[in-house]
């Protein structure tokens, strides 16, 4: 894609969060099996492969919720490259085998820390010695964000289940000298947690080096909003709207719409737009170069937010109560596309969209989405029916948030039931296959479908559901059984319809 850009080739690929990939060490990661998946989107002609953000996740095991903007996520780290360059051994790893079709947070956390522990050990005692030119330079590189959050998480870790603004006050308004004796007494904390991340971005770096040779391209996923429980906060507070203990005013979210009768609290704290530009919105440039160097592409969730965002009292136990201010608009952009030389976007424009989301959109020329799933209620100008797409869009069967097709479409009632079989005659006999074709055939310029709908999946496979707080993020392939049929007849309805 040309930086900035509007989109013109016509392409298509699949949205697989890394953690939903099959393996021995019950949850996905950045190893062998993302190089087989990287082999399968290559031999179905596929051009994208979509992910999650790929932070460390914190409440809720949400990608949505990370302990930082900047940092990746540790149980993305694959063990068995780890082994290859002699940071493990063989028997370390023995006990994570697990082949199981739901992630086990807990279970992943606590295997996967102990993993990386030992491999910190190791490097310490002299193992992996051809990697220490490479870490060095890395902290020196990375260490605008990378002290902050290695500080951040040794502390947490010392202090489990205590949120950041509860820790002693010196801590918490980073007090030089506390903060100087925290490097000190949790030295051997911090430094591990330095080279956690040096893992993580090693991994990442050499999947994304293997993509590219496959001409496969990633898509990324930056969310709006940082989690509270997060060192960028803790960080940067005058960036955010805080009060003078250090706890947000006014959280995040959206108001009653098509996933929630009273809206959605996210209780992201909401940014201090002013004192971001009166530092030239350095903070937001600094983010938008980490989500590039993790991907080629990256979706701006909640993009319609920086037009006008939907303020919610921190007292407020819902959404409902709400109102909308405006948001920093093009002038933002702007310095992105000066300071990035274009803007590599797309702009997640669901929900909610009035005219200044879309004139903010459109003069940018960023691509926005169109979810098949949303166009069936309503009449023939429905924005997400395909007769009425634009080229500069990218078309998706569903996302993260929707149930997987097959399950949407069981679960419609008579009246939107009828509007997709008039509109999809040959709907009931594949669900998925028949919208998949739908999105493929349409005049957009990009199409996506999360891997579930390419292989007909029910709602036991949804990734998430909007507003519930618990059981989401879990879902995973066990094997790769029947996964290269699938894929196979994505690569022929691809070719069929010009995205090869």
């Amino acid at each position: 894609m040309d930086s900035g850009a509007k989109l013109t080739e016509r392409s298509a690929g699949v949205l697989l969060h890394v953690t939903s990939l099959p393996g021995r060490y019950g949850i996905g990661d950045l190893g062998p099996e993302a190089r087989r998946w990287v082999d399968l989107l290559a031999r179905a002609k596929q051009t994208w492969w979509q992910m999650l953000p790929l932070g460390p996740a914190g409440a809720g095991d949400s990608p949505y919720q990370c302990f930082s903007a900047f940092a990746g996520n540790p149980v993305l780290v694959s063990p068995e490259l780890l082994v290859r360059e002699g940071l493990l051994r063989r028997g370390d790893v023995s006990g994570g085998s697990a082949r199981v079709g739901r992630v086990d947070y807990p279970r992943v956390n606590t295997f996967k820390s102990r993993l990386l522990g030992r491999a910190f050990e190791r490097f310490r005692g002299g193992a992996g010695r051809a990697l220490r030119g490479g870490f060095e330079q890395f902290c020196r590189a990375e260490g605008s964000w990378l002290d902050d959050f290695a500080v951040f998480m040794a502390i947490k870790e010392n202090r489990p289940g205590v949120s950041w603004v509860d820790w002693p006050k010196e801590l918490v308004f980073r007090n030089r000298g506390a903060l100087d004796s925290v490097r000190r007494d949790l030295r051997e904390t911090v430094d591990r947690q330095r080279f956690v991340q040096f893992l993580f971005f090693r991994q990442l770096d050499g999947l994304k080096q293997y993509a590219r040779r496959k001409g496969i391209r990633l898509i990324g996923d930056l969310p709006i909003y940082v989690s509270g429980e997060s060192a960028d906060v803790w960080a940067w507070p005058e960036l955010f709207l805080l009060g003078r203990d250090r706890r947000p005013t006014s959280v995040a979210g959206v108001p009653p719409d098509m996933f929630s009768k009273t809206g959605q609290r996210w209780g992201n704290p909401l940014y201090n737009w002013p004192a971001m530009k009166r530092r030239g919105y350095a903070w937001w440039v600094a983010r938008a170069r980490a989500a590039l160097r993790q991907a080629d592409l990256v979706r701006i969730d909640h993009f319609r937010g920086f037009a006008g965002y939907w303020k919610v009292p921190a007292d407020a136990p819902t959404a409902e109560h709400g109102r909308w201010v405006k948001g920093p608009g093009r002038e933002l952009f702007d310095v992105l596309r000066r300071e990035l030389g274009g803007l590599p976007f797309i702009a997640e424009d669901l929900g909610v969209i009035t005219p200044d989301v879309e004139a903010l959109r459109d003069g940018l020329g960023l691509p926005g989405m169109r979810v098949l799933q949303f166009g069936f209620g309503g009449g023939a100008e429905n924005p997400y029916l395909p007769h009425n797409y634009v080229r500069n869009v990218v078309a998706y069967t569903g996302t993260h948030d929707n149930d997987t097709t097959a399950g949407w479409y069981r679960s419609l009632g008579r009246t939107e039931g009828g509007a997709v079989r008039r509109y999809v005659p040959e709907v009931g006999k594949d669900p998925a296959g028949a919208l998949l074709r739908l999105a493929w055939s349409s005049v957009a310029a990009i199409s996506v479908a999360p891997l579930q709908d390419v292989l007909g999946l029910g709602s036991e496979a949804r990734m998430n559901l909007p507003g519930s707080a618990k059981g989401n993020w879990r879902w995973r392939l066990r094997a790769w059984d029947h996964v290269g049929q699938g894929m196979d007849r994505l690569g022929e309805i691809t070719g069929a319809y010009g995205r090869a």
